[in-house]
């Protein structure tokens, strides 16, 4: 996956962090940067996995 749609991926899940920050904190769960680095790469190879499916599905329906 090229980086421009990785940047695009995490620009997403910044817009979303302060919605799971505030779950986290309700929860107890203290969140740190150094924490948040693998649950975006998680997110990144996720986001990737369900870009090739609708990629592939879109081409499909070609």
């Amino acid at each position: 996956m090229n980086q421009d749609k990785n940047m695009e991926f995490m620009q997403i899940a910044m817009k979303y962090l302060p919605e799971a920050k505030e779950q986290l904190d309700q929860a107890g769960v203290e969140l740190s940067m150094e924490m948040i680095q693998p649950f975006m790469q998680l997110f990144t190879k996720v986001m990737n996995e369900a870009y090739e499916l609708g990629k592939q599905d879109a081409l499909a329906d070609k």
